[in-house]
């Protein structure tokens, strides 16, 4: 290694900075250009042209501190490679200079540089010419080099033709790294690769040669990720990507797995093996439609010669769609299968179609298959039979399908006798036969047919007994399915709940009601949340009047907290309890009615009732437990965090009945619990019902709701929460005089204020409101406003001067300012007084409301013997007689009595108030 310079080997070796081995080459060249002075026709050698020069930014950058070219790591690599034999290094050195002779221009160029630079070198020194010549790298080769590999690089990424992307000047390392590899110097080699990575990120080789170092380590995941990214590098490589492929399922990566073989078959789309094993691996992974599509182009790919697995694999496809409950799908598998290879289809080929034909209710198609591949010959009049194989299908077509029950066109030309069966043609393919001419209303056939069967064991042909009673059933040939249902209900094996709903089914139909109450009791032990079999139990034995048995066969089937949790079981607990409703109600049982009726409803308002602050409770009030609504404090409520989400909940479990059918339940409890006189829990009841969102959301529903609330409160004599109701009804229809007469009746009963100033705002907005002048007059009147009410009287009675009511009011608003104590022209206000009172006795007529109310006015003010007058003739004038009102109501004897009683007292009359109260006042 004489022909290098000492400070390029101390560099490349790491023992100097590039900044000292700079330094030291400047101090060499400046020796050797004071030594050549004397040579004659030498230029000095930074005037000679040569890659070596260092450029302006390159300087730059070495000014600060920052290597350029080759990394540190690659150093240490070349230096080991410099320690190599002399004879690895010459050899190497010559296939160096045979790839650069077939460089580009710009390289040519360079050689030519460095040789001549050599030359200098060699004439300096005074070397030999036959001296061993090895080329000597300098800085500006290194940094030529970079550049070049640059460009290179450049030019790769844009090639667009599947080569490798590795440059030519990085093939020796990567030739050096697999040589280091394959010695077992294994972190060189990774070293080398990293190197090369970063000069090339998009070349495969590397990561290929880092994904078999790491595999050897046993550091699986890591040679994986190379792998994948060395086969994206170079994806047209399908046994790479397997290989990738088989490392993700050992990992238990199946989607990683999918995709490997994806890019596998992408590049070799005709490989069975790849679709094979991607179709696997999507079924795995609940991907079967995908995995579907693959069998499909499995098929279309196998040779006609491989028949054997084409059945197969279609017999395995039509199973896979058949569980998935795709029966388009399998039947059109399957007759590919039978029309491709008739030679090679199987008694298993034929039981599949024949089951999938009839599951789809094609028994004539069906029935062909069977005709066509089993050489089952069917026996018709005129001595015309139907053989097998009579009308074979054609590839890819089908018979045309027809109406259930219509003839078969052979039907029409003989009816059939008699069916001749070979006998190797197994049990199975029998009893599907039994089925389609079943189906087919072929019944002369069947009774041999039938004996065959019944001398079988059923324990072991049950399955087979059910298909052939199920079909009779589906026709309506009870009396021929009952034999054989009969059988398998006394069988061990077969005595199951299915077999005796079938049972109980046809004995229902054939009018043995008795024995199918039996069946249908035994299917409820057998299976309790069969809910069907419930209600038809229920529906018999009511019919057979044992409306004790009809209830207790509609019991609850789940528990509460699974009706919580499950929405299908909320459901059929619905549908149970609104049977139940049903039944008692029609029994009269309007108590238990209730609880089934609020086990319901709070279902359905679970959160509408938490918001409320409304529980359902079970309690032995009347000596028997029932439920009940009741009223509970906040802290016993339950949270509910996210409210939308539990409504939403509700709504999916209770969807078994229609917004309207809840309505009409919900009405039929209100009234019923009215009925019975729970007044209190029908006012709770409707509480909840209106924050149940549907029901508040629609405006009628919501004031019909309201209603029934109001009426509620009224029969509970709540009062004041009966004056809620009224007030919101009031301020949305201020002109129905009805609602302003429930108005009064609760303001009386109440015996609350805080109507004053509802009605003061009221007027505010319907000035010309008659009813709320009156009332607001009555508030006046009753507060000692007697000005205030005086003006809301006589704005009523300029509207109706002959109303009898207003004239009294005015009557004896003016008596009341006149008996104030301070009070200036009193004598007016009692004339005024008077004149309006003897205006409502001429209204009114000489009644004796009309004289009691004179003369108590009166007796208010002192005069006494006038008082005396008019309660005399009161007395003495009869009651009035009002239809739908008891006479005794409307009689104001007693009242007069009593007044007049008082006057008499203040006079000393004793005997006459005696007289009086003995004769009118005395119960």
């Amino acid at each position: 290694m004489s022909g290098f310079n000492p400070e390029l080997i101390d560099y490349l070796e790491g023992k100097i900075s590039f900044e000292e081995f700079e330094k030291r080459r400047e101090e060499r060249k400046s020796k050797e250009k004071a030594g050549s002075d004397e040579d004659d026709g030498v230029p000095p050698d930074d005037a000679v042209p040569s890659t070596s020069r260092v450029p302006r930014r390159t300087r730059k950058r070495q000014a600060e501190g920052v290597e350029e070219g080759v990394s540190p790591s690659v150093h240490k690599a070349f230096s080991s490679m410099l320690q190599q034999e002399d004879e690895e290094l010459m050899e190497e050195d010559e296939d160096d200079d045979e790839e650069e002779d077939n460089d580009d221009d710009g390289e040519g160029g360079v050689e030519e540089e460095e040789e001549e630079e050599e030359e200098e070198e060699e004439e300096a020194a005074g070397e030999d010419e036959d001296e061993e010549r090895i080329e000597l790298p300098s800085a500006g080769d290194v940094f030529a080099l970079e550049m070049e590999l640059n460009r290179e690089n450049k030019k790769m990424m844009r090639e667009r033709r599947n080569r490798s992307k590795l440059p030519r000047a990085l093939r020796g390392l990567m030739g050096e790294a697999n040589i280091r590899y394959a010695r077992g110097d294994k972190e060189d080699a990774i070293t080398m690769c990293m190197e090369i990575i970063r000069q090339a990120p998009l070349a495969y080789e590397p990561f290929s040669t880092l994904a078999m170092i790491y595999e050897d380590q046993g550091d699986m995941e890591k040679s994986l990720q190379f792998g994948l990214i060395a086969a994206h590098l170079n994806p047209s490589d399908c046994e790479e990507w397997v290989k990738l492929a088989d490392m993700s399922l050992e990992q238990d990566n199946i989607k990683q797995a999918i995709i490997c073989y994806s890019k596998a078959i992408k590049y070799d789309s005709s490989n069975v093996r790849y679709l094979w094993e991607r179709s696997k691996l999507y079924e795995q992974i609940g991907e079967h439609k995908l995995a579907m599509d693959g069998y499909r182009r499995l098929l279309s790919l196998l040779p006609p010669t491989d028949g054997e697995h084409f059945m197969q694999l279609s017999r395995d496809m039509a199973k896979s769609y058949y569980e998935t409950c795709d029966l388009p799908a399998a039947i059109g598998v399957i007759e590919e299968a039978l029309s491709r290879h008739p030679d090679l289809v199987t008694h298993e080929c034929v039981n599949m179609a024949a089951e999938l034909y009839i599951v789809n209710r094609q028994h004539a198609k069906a029935l062909q298959v069977l005709l066509q591949f089993c050489g089952i010959v069917l026996q018709r009049d005129g001595s015309k039979q139907e053989a097998a194989g009579g009308r074979p299908d054609k590839a890819g077509e089908s018979e045309p399908e027809r109406p259930e029950g219509e003839k078969p066109q052979e039907e029409e030309e003989g009816e059939v006798q008699g069916v001749q069966i070979p006998e190797h043609i197994p049990v199975d393919i029998r009893i599907k036969l039994m089925v389609c001419l079943i189906h087919q209303h072929i019944f002369k056939p069947l009774g041999p047919m039938l004996t065959a069967l019944m001398e079988q064991s059923p324990e072991e042909l049950g399955d087979l007994y059910l298909d052939v009673a199920e079909a009779f059933l589906d026709e309506g040939e009870y009396s021929s399915a009952l034999p054989l249902l009969s059988a398998l209900v006394c069988s061990e094996r077969y005595n199951l709940a299915v077999v005796w709903l079938r049972h109980a089914e046809c004995l229902k139909a054939l009018g043995h009601m008795e024995v199918a109450v039996k069946s249908y009791s035994k299917v409820v032990e057998m299976a309790p949340l069969h809910l069907e079999a419930r209600l038809t139990l229920s529906t018999l034995q009511q019919q057979l009047g044992h409306p004790e048995q009809a209830l207790q066969a509609l019991e609850s089937m789940h528990d509460p907290d699974t009706l919580a949790q499950d929405s299908t079981a909320a459901q059929q607990e619905l549908k149970l309890l609104l049977h139940r409703s049903t039944l008692l109600n029609s029994q009269g049982r309007l108590e238990d009615y209730m609880d089934t009726v609020l086990t319901m409803l709070a279902m359905l308002l679970k959160v509408a009732m938490n918001r409320a602050q409304v529980c359902v409770v079970s309690s032995s009030r009347s000596g028997e437990k029932h439920l009940y609504l009741v009223k509970v404090t906040p802290d016993k409520v339950s949270d509910i965090d996210d409210q939308e989400a539990a409504y939403l909940d509700v709504v999916g479990k209770t969807n078994v009945l229609s917004k309207d059918d809840w309505w009409q339940l919900l009405l039929r409890a209100v009234c019923v619990l009215c009925e019975l006189h729970r007044y209190e829990e029908a006012e709770l009841l409707v509480d909840s019902s209106l924050e149940f969102y549907s029901f508040y959301d629609d405006r009628v529903k919501r004031k019909e709701l309201e209603y029934f609330g109001l009426s509620a409160t009224m029969l509970d004599r709540n009062y004041r929460r009966a004056y809620g109701y009224i007030r919101l009804m009031l301020m949305d229809s201020v002109d129905r005089p009805q609602l302003w007469n429930v108005f009064n009746q609760v303001t009386i009963h109440s015996q609350d204020v805080r109507h004053h100033r509802f009605c003061l705002r009221l007027m505010l907005k319907n000035p010309e409101n008659h009813a709320l002048c009156v009332l607001n007059g009555h508030n006046g009147f009753v507060s000692g406003s007697f000005k205030h009410a005086l003006g809301q009287y006589m704005q009523a009675f300029r509207t109706r001067p002959n109303e009898p009511l207003y004239n009294l009011c005015i009557g004896l608003t003016f008596f009341h300012m006149a008996s104030q104590k301070f009070v200036v022209k009193r004598h007016p206000l009692l004339l005024q007084g008077f004149s309006f009172l003897t205006r409502y006795s001429e209204l009114r007529g000489h009644s004796q409301e009309s004289l009691y109310n004179i003369g108590r006015a009166l007796q208010q003010l002192g005069l006494s013997h006038l008082a005396i007058h008019y309660y005399q003739k009161a007395l003495n004038t009869p009651p009035p007689s009002l239809e739908g009102i008891e006479d005794d109501q409307v009689d104001l004897r007693r009242e007069i009595a009593f007044n007049l009683s008082l006057i008499y007292q203040a006079s000393g009359n004793k005997e006459m108030v005696r007289h009086l109260l003995y004769t009118y006042c005395t119960i």
